[in-house]
């Protein structure tokens, strides 16, 4: 059955087809090929011989009359002889008048043939009677060619053929004048076909441009049992004046015409509508200027021009102050000079050793730093509190880790939240609530299975599909929706077989798919298994415009039933049908389709698997990463490494232990959350060990290198003491800011985030709490072992034959990478030259960064999230290649007022005399702008459907028996049997009559009474031939009528499509799009109404992920700004600090936009994550900066010395070898996500902590703290930092 080219099938390939519930519950319809109602007669005898040539075509002549043959498919054929035109009776006069009111006297067709007529037309009628001028229009074209009294000045039999031995019409010219055919077209092109969110012209005319193509798709002759004329008809516009014709002109009405408008919908063109203010385009692009050839965006533009005004003053600056500095000092000096040289108290001679050898040098003086009041209190806490613990290390560490301890028994109680709509959908999602409501009021939105089937024996196996489900076989037939309460609602190609393969050479295989594809709503043997019409752009992909020849995909989706979410067994039914069909599709159709070189993605609403499945897939990669870690601080803590007194200096034991305390702090956050009842997530699981690891790790080192740099001359007492007096303020400085930084995404509305600030803010809570508690006694334990001189990881084990001679362990030696920064790195950034060039480059990329910001798209990419090796990889790979149509959108009106004297029924629809500016003629006018407004079609309407079908033009719809009771239309039981072959006439149903007179109508609007009467007889009447507008399957589940009686709706929806949406940009714009337009409706309209589409509630959080992602970062650096503010007590610091900070985050951003990261809660949380990482980057070496003698440059030297060593080994490379190993990982997630904005953030940290804070605190950092103070001769045992 596949579509072959040259003998070859075409490759397949997948994409989740946008399939909707009531789509799948279409309603039956035929398109209407009127020329055989027009072409029939009864059997009448013909007894007048053939007229003259002359005679024939002339006034009050017919062309054909009387029925002389029938084709074997039961087709009747006219005569080909012409007759004079009859004069009706009575009846049949008041018949024709009442359908063709331009036949007025005479007329060329018998009662039957009229009645036949009559029955054919009526197929119509449903469709075009919501435009009146269209309905009259054509119905003239039919009635002029069947019963006008001049018909033979307009038609010409043009061939005969022997039926029966009978001679009769083969082939007939009916000739129109252009100026009609025009009229006619232009009336009819834009009425809607609502039930098939489609126009009317795509089934009666086969989606014609004009009139011309119209004309020849309905006169196209049939064959045999195929729909259509059983003769060929030609339509041309002029005649030679010799043959004594003249085309019919039948005078046509517009479709703007007041007496017979037509809605906005129907008529774009009419005055009233285009009156209309359209919507205002939303890809008006964003502003731009050109500058000769080159066009530049505004921000750019703005950037440029500011990064050359920041430059040019920065280098005036910079020179102005050279020239003054090389003047010869005046009595008064400058302010930047005045404060370089009153940093320098005692002597301006270069100061190259640590503070403590300032001490040495000059005993009688020393330098005390004059702390601020916060910072006071903090170090006069720290001496006690050092002292106390290095005397009581055992009390510290056990009450610490008992603490800790005992959090971690939560975790008996640990859950991971991994539903979707939990994690990213805010419990006031407004999202959430309209779903809620849909589910609630309508129906649940059915789940979807879809394949690309190739084979009839593909189908047979899913159909074959048994799942066991508490002991049941569950299969296919057992779950699937059925419209119409027998069939599943299938969607595929197969549907033009009937699903039977027995049919595919029946019906003649590939040619009658090509027929199908043009008459898909025509023809009996197109319909589908529950009988209704397919159209081929949900089951085909891979084509252009209406080629579905060119198909190179088969589109297959199982619509099966959802449930609510207290109906757990009907959804467990299916979720077991689901598993077992993935099972199938990836282990044996897969394999039946690959030697055919074929391939079939697929997916299921249970593919959340593959999710869970990528929350496992680099389990095994994040443990390495973390092992490399651990390796990598146990070795950097210990001393350069000796061999002779490497197995003492050491330190492997204190960085294990040290981590093992990162991981119960981590431990103790999971636990007391999930003590509340907080569900964990896969993202706390994998980005927070390496936050608080980042954190964690930092510290550790820094309390070691302090404690290693006092004096061995003093007791371990007072080295404990004087290091956390040293360090203990920036810690706390550091640790409070990302506290806070954290804390405050607790109040970010999305789950996933909120969720993770809550958990990170305890674990770094936690962790410098043990830090300063656990991990100072572990190094008060690990310094009292180096000195009995026990080996590391066996300190039982002790060597007495070891020395100390070679100062393999003297802690007042600097280590490599501290001479190194003191000695190469400080000393070329103090170099001017450098400062300029580095100055100049961090601005130009933080300021290039800012315009790369606009660039980055909000979303997430689905191939990232799974395993490379995952069945829906090729199904989102093949998504935008084959996908034709888009997702479905209902529009959802809320108490809907359908009583006589509320206007709620004409602000809605969309038919004849409803509102220009109503709901359904709104969404129709923004289908006809799907690139801004993401409307690919009109919508379904129940409402106009239902007007229809009460409207007495309809008059095979709403019928009514004698008793009052509902009357099927005549191709229905009782009316017709359903084993006969055709249905007439007659019968039980003879007496029905319509429902309704337009006398008993207001205005073709019925009452409260009648609305609330015939609404569920519209929703229960089948569709069928007679009447295609019965609402029984389309729209079943569009409108709750409980409780109505108050002439209120409480819920309905109006159903459309979006476009096909490729991008996810293009979700998100989709869907503001979509609320727009409903918003901008229900102000005009008073009227409650909300879009809904089925993946609304997960996309919402990218509408304003911009303005969560900036409010939250704001108010982070904001935080660390007030902290260091409140515990400094100096602005400049704290600004500098806020500067910092800032130009990581913009820059961290401007990578992303580099790299296409897109923004969304997994980049929103490493971004609030960067905050808390650059702070340890900033704090420390600001801290070291204040607190140091000397001019700028010196402070700037001794900073790098004492914390750039530690915030280099401690953070840069720690995160350097962990991050390293992510780029091995199986899924893109992690490349994307954690391997490269991880290492962008690392390598940013470091560029601006190490390299861009150094130069700008050597130009414009903050003055020292530290003042000159008198000392006894007697003191001793002093810190350096006091």
């Amino acid at each position: 059955m596949a579509l072959r080219r040259r003998g070859l099938l075409l490759p397949l390939s997948f994409f989740q087809a946008s399939t909707f519930n009531s789509f799948f519950r279409i309603l039956l319809f035929m398109q209407v090929l009127f020329i055989l109602g027009v072409a029939y007669a009864a059997q009448t005898s013909v007894t007048s011989n053939a007229t003259a040539a002359g005679e024939r075509h002339s006034e009050g002549y017919c062309a054909m009359y009387g029925i002389c043959g029938q084709r074997s498919d039961g087709k009747y054929i006219n005569c080909p002889f012409g007759t004079p035109s009859v004069k009706p009776d009575d009846l049949l006069s008041s018949k024709v008048q009442s359908l063709c009111p331009t036949i007025t006297e005479n007329v060329c067709c018998t009662e039957a043939q009229f009645d036949t007529l009559r029955a054919q037309v009526q197929q119509a009628i449903p469709l075009l009677v919501g435009c009146p001028a269209c309905l009259r229009n054509f119905l003239n074209l039919f009635c002029e060619l069947t019963c006008s009294p001049n018909q033979s000045l307009f038609i010409n039999v043009t061939s005969v053929a022997k039926v029966n031995r009978n001679m009769t019409v083969d082939g007939i010219d009916y000739y129109i004048t252009d100026d009609f055919g025009e009229g006619l077209f232009n009336s009819c092109k834009d009425v809607k076909f609502g039930t098939m969110n489609s126009r009317a012209i795509e089934f009666i005319g086969a989606g014609a441009k004009n009139f011309k193509d119209w004309f020849a798709f309905i006169g196209r002759q049939a064959p045999p049992n195929m729909p259509g004329s059983p003769y060929a008809i030609r339509f041309p516009s002029s005649v030679t004046e010799s043959s004594g014709m003249k085309p019919m002109n039948v005078s046509t009405y517009s479709c703007g015409d007041n007496s017979l408008g037509c809605s906005c919908g129907d008529c774009p063109s009419a005055t009233v509508c285009s009156n209309t203010v359209s919507p205002v385009s939303r890809k008006g692009g964003s502003c731009s200027v050109r500058i000769g050839s080159i066009k530049a965006k505004c921000i750019d533009l703005a950037v440029a021009v500011l990064y050359i005004a920041l430059v040019s003053v920065f280098f005036g600056w910079v020179l102005f102050r050279r020239t003054r500095k090389t003047k010869p000092a005046s009595g008064t000096k400058p302010w930047w000079s005045a404060m370089d040289d009153g940093e320098v108290h005692s002597n301006r001679e270069k100061n190259e050793n640590p503070p403590m050898q300032v001490f040495e040098d000059a005993p009688h003086v020393r330098n005390d730093v004059q702390l601020s009041i916060v910072q006071g209190y903090i170090s006069k806490f720290f001496r006690r509190y050092g002292t106390w613990v290095a005397r009581n290390p055992i009390i510290v560490l056990c009450s610490s880790l008992a603490v800790v301890l005992l959090l971690c028994l939560g975790l008996i109680r640990f859950k991971v939240e991994t539903r979707p709509e939990k994690l990213w959908v805010g419990p006031g999602s407004k999202a959430a609530e309209e779903k809620q409501f849909f589910d609630g009021h309508l129906a649940p939105f059915y789940r979807i299975e879809q394949l690309y089937l190739l084979l009839f024996e593909i189908q047979n196996k899913v159909a074959g599909i048994k799942a066991n489900y508490s002991g049941s076989a569950i299969s296919l037939a057992d779950i699937c929706m059925k419209p119409m309460d027998k069939y599943c609602a299938t969607q595929s190609v197969l549907q033009y077989f009937k699903m039977d393969p027995a049919t595919y050479e029946d019906y003649g295989g590939l040619e009658h798919l090509k027929y199908c594809f043009e008459h898909c709503s025509s023809a009996d043997t197109c319909m589908i298994a529950f009988k209704g019409p397919l159209d081929p752009s949900t089951a085909l992909g891979g084509f252009s415009g209406k080629n579905y020849s060119e198909a190179s995909a088969f589109l297959v989706t199982y619509p099966v039933n959802n449930a609510l979410s207290n109906d757990r067994n009907e959804i467990e039914r299916a979720v077991a049908w689901k598993k077992a069909f993935i099972e199938l599709a990836r282990d044996e159709l897969l394999q039946m389709v690959q030697p055919r070189n074929l391939t079939l993605p697929f997916s299921s609403e249970s593919s959340v698997e593959e999710l869970k499945r990528e929350s496992t897939a680099d389990a095994i990669t994040i443990l390495i990463s973390y092992l490399v870690m651990f390796a990598y601080i146990s070795l950097t803590l210990g001393d350069s490494p000796r061999l002779s007194s490497f197995y003492i200096s050491s330190k492997v034991l204190l960085g294990l232990s040290g981590v093992v305390l990162i991981m119960l702090s981590i431990l103790g956050s999971v636990g007391f959350f999930s003590v509340i009842g907080v569900k964990s997530t896969l993202v706390i699981m994998k980005v927070i060990p390496f936050l608080v690891l980042a954190v964690g790790v930092d510290n550790m080192c820094i309390l070691v290198n302090a404690v290693k740099r006092q004096p061995l001359e003093l007791p371990l007492e007072g080295r404990i003491s004087n290091a956390l007096v040293e360090v203990g303020p920036s810690i706390t400085l550091a640790s409070l800011s990302e506290v806070l930084a954290f804390a405050v995404g607790s109040f970010i509305p999305m789950p996933a985030c909120r969720v993770f600030s809550m958990f990170a803010t305890l674990a770094v809570l936690l962790d410098f709490l043990l830090q300063v508690t656990a991990f100072v006694a572990l190094i008060v334990f690990d310094f009292r072992r180096t000195e009995d001189k026990r080996v590391d990881c066996f300190p039982c084990m002790k060597i007495s034959s070891y020395t100390n001679s070679d100062k393999g362990i003297d802690q007042r030696n600097p280590g490599l990478l501290t001479r190194s920064m003191k000695e190469i790195h400080a000393p070329i950034l103090s170099l001017w030259g450098v400062k300029i060039v580095v100055i100049s480059i961090f601005v130009a990329f933080a300021l290039a960064s800012i315009a790369l910001c606009t660039r980055i798209q909000p979303g997430l990419e689905q191939k990232i999230v799974l395993p490379r090796d995952s069945y829906l990889q090729g199904y989102f790979n093949n998504v935008s290649e084959y996908l034709r149509i888009g997702p479905p959108l209902y529009f959802v009106v809320k108490n809907f007022n359908y009583s006589s004297e509320s206007r709620h029924t004409n602000q809605l629809c969309s038919i004849s005399q409803c509102d220009s500016d109503s709901l359904l003629n709104e969404i129709a006018r923004a289908s006809l702008n799907p690139e801004s407004s993401y409307i690919a079609k009109p919508a379904a309407s129940w409402l106009d459907d239902f007007l229809v079908w009460i409207s007495p033009e309809a008059f095979g719809c709403c019928r009514k028996f004698t008793d009052g009771t509902y009357c099927p239309p005549d191709d229905q039981p009782p009316c017709c049997s359903p084993s006969d072959s055709s249905c007439s006439l007659g019968g039980v149903c003879k007496d029905c009559t319509t429902c309704f007179r337009h006398s008993d109508l207001h205005n073709d609007r019925p009452s409260t009474t009648q609305f609330k009467e015939k609404l569920p007889w519209f929703l229960n009447a089948l569709p069928s031939n007679d009447c295609a507008k019965g609402g029984h399957g389309a729209y079943t589940s569009s409108v709750e009528f409980k409780g109505n009686e108050s002439g209120t709706i409480q819920a309905s929806s109006f159903r459309t499509y979006h476009t096909p949406l490729n991008k996810q940009v293009d979700y998100v714009n989709s869907m503001r799009a979509a609320r727009e337009l409903s918003s901008r409706l229900s102000d005009s309209l008073k009227i409650e109404i909300f879009p809904y589409s089925v993946y609304y509630m997960f996309f919402e959080q990218y509408l304003d992920i911009w303005r969560t992602a900036l409010i939250n970062l704001s108010i982070a650096i904001a935080a660390v700004f007030i902290v260091c503010l409140a515990i400094t007590c100096s602005l400049w610091s704290s600004a500098i600090i806020l500067l910092v900070l800032a130009m990581i985050l913009v820059d961290l951003m401007g990578v992303m936009a580099i790299l296409n990261i897109q923004l969304n809660a997994v980049s929103v949380v490493n971004l609030v994550m960067a905050v808390g990482i650059s702070v340890e980057f900033c704090v420390h070496m600001t801290h070291a900066f204040s607190v140091s003698t000397g001019d700028k440059d010196q402070r700037t030297k001794e900073a790098l010395a004492t914390m750039g060593a530690s915030v280099f080994s401690g953070i840069t490379l720690t995160k350097l070898v962990g991050v390293i190993v992510l780029c091995f990982s199986r899924t893109e997630i992690f490349v994307v996500y954690y391997f490269q904005m991880y290492l962008a953030l690392v390598l940013l940290g470091f560029l601006h902590g190490l390299v861009f804070l150094p130069v700008f605190l050597s130009m414009f950092g903050p003055p020292s703290r530290r003042v000159p103070v008198e000392q006894r001769q007697d003191q001793t045992s002093v810190s350096p930092q006091l």
